[in-house]
């Protein structure tokens, strides 16, 4: 597709010189005299660079840069200044300018500029991965996005592990966009969602009459994603019995629908996740060891977002401008006291829960600029939704038992361990309604050590 730059100057001169410039190199473009005359054309049509002068006549192009950013944030914008202007171009880059142009400039300099700029808006991994929400500056996240460029070329099996809401399947997007089966299908299936008795055939189809209900055939995920890729979401859940025919089909390249006979070949790359230890699962027995060293042959670790806090302030304003698009909601802008808040949160439901605070806010602040009187009381204490969850349960009975000692009381290991056992267990009988199976499912435990647990009590 040709790239389209703009170029805005009060100067007829610097337009002539760049305008000709760039028609020389057969790149298209049109020139702009005032901030006005460029916000109406953008009405029509969108450039794939802008380069503006930093002083405009009754106008910032700073200020011109940061509207920019408001409607098109993943535009590059070369921004122009004077040699002797350098806090001017230092503040350009803290505003978000791909480059600066120096005053008076060499044309070699120029095409490499845009050069340099055009490729990095062409390139997905930058800007279309940005709008799917993957962005942060922050080293952690910057060796992952590094790590999905060297392995979208290939079709390695991935594991990525994370905390739930980290982003997982926005990785595994990514990895099948930036690959050679980019133009196969992308095909999701939460496995811990769908019932143990039905997942089988959601994963490999069956024939007419294979099972009571089975009325017509049904092609499974496998084969949907024939071509393409295949993402096995919550991986640590899957039942041990299907793990064994994953694992063979996954050696073999081959199986049958439930009730058939054809031999259908595999063809899809396999990604999968788990906010769970693997590994520990594998030592207690729950997980297949061979299972797990073949889709652990390159592993991605997404970082929560207590450890990348650096990016908390960009995410904030990518999913504002996110909200505003999606609900038609006029723009909102959250202020640098905001963003120094949220800095300080915990959040335990990561990345998507900044999302869905930052929907909120989009939709019931009143103002245009958003500070932290907007956040609702949970978020302004400094402690999130409910002050805590399961996430902290670690360190509130670690306080439980403090107290417990301090009191005199003495707290034998294993009365405490009984203790803790049979809560849990009766936890997660209550919060699968008393089914045994399911619970024991979700806690990755054969159900006969629920029962044990259960006893205890």
């Amino acid at each position: 597709m040709t790239k389209r730059v703009w170029v805005i100057d009060d100067d007829p001169g610097i337009r002539y010189v760049l305008e000709e410039f760039l028609r020389a190199s057969k790149i298209p473009v049109r020139t702009f005299a005032t901030g006005s005359e460029l916000h109406a054309a953008l009405a029509h049509q969108q450039p794939d660079l802008v380069i503006a002068d930093i002083r405009l006549k009754g106008e910032s192009g700073l200020a011109l840069m940061e509207q920019l950013r408001q409607q098109l944030p993943e535009l590059p914008v070369i921004i122009m200044t004077a040699y002797t202007d350098v806090d001017s171009a230092v503040r350009a880059f803290q505003g978000g300018a791909f480059e600066f142009l120096a005053k008076p400039f060499d044309l070699d300099e120029v095409g490499r500029l845009v050069r340099k700029a055009l490729t990095v808006a062409d390139n997905d991994l930058v800007s279309g991965e940005r709008n799917a929400g993957l962005i942060g500056s922050s080293p952690a996240f910057q060796d992952l996005i590094r790590m999905i460029g060297r392995l979208s070329a290939s079709d390695i099996p991935v594991l990525i592990t994370g905390e739930t809401g980290t982003g997982k399947e926005l990785i595994a997007r990514a990895l099948h966009n930036h690959s050679p089966r980019a133009a196969g299908p992308f095909v999701a299936i939460n496995t811990a969602a769908i019932p143990e008795d039905l997942l089988e055939s959601e994963l490999f189809g069956h024939e007419k009459g294979a099972f009571t209900g089975a009325s017509e055939r049904r092609t499974g995920r496998f084969e949907q994603a024939r071509g393409g890729t295949l993402f096995l979401d919550e991986i640590g859940d899957m039942p041990l019995s299907l793990q064994s025919r994953l694992l063979r089909v996954l050696a073999e390249g081959e199986y049958y629908r439930l009730g058939g006979r054809d031999l259908i070949r595999t063809d899809a790359r396999i990604i999968t996740a788990t906010h769970r230890d693997l590994a520990r699962l594998v030592d207690t027995g729950n997980f297949r060891a061979d299972l797990y060293h073949r889709l652990k042959v390159i592993a991605l670790h997404v970082p929560p977002l207590r450890q990348r806090r650096e990016d908390i302030a960009e995410l904030t304003r990518h999913f504002l401008r996110e909200a505003g698009r999606e609900f038609r909601l006029p723009p909102k802008l959250a202020d640098r006291a905001l963003l120094d808040h949220l800095r300080t949160l915990p959040w335990r439901g990561n990345v998507r829960e900044l999302k869905h605070l930052c929907q909120s806010l989009a939709a019931l602040a009143p103002a245009p600029v958003i500070g932290p009187d907007d956040l609702p009381l949970e978020y302004r204490n400094g402690q999130g939704p409910s002050g805590h969850d399961q996430d902290d349960w670690a360190s509130r009975l670690a306080e439980s038992l403090r107290e417990a000692m301090d009191s005199g009381a003495e707290q034998r290991f294993d009365t405490l361990k009984q203790d803790f056992e049979s809560s849990v267990a009766q936890a997660a009988l209550d919060a699968c309604n008393g089914n045994q199976s399911e619970a024991a499912r979700r806690l990755g435990i054969s159900r006969n050590t629920l029962a044990r647990m259960v006893r205890s009590a």
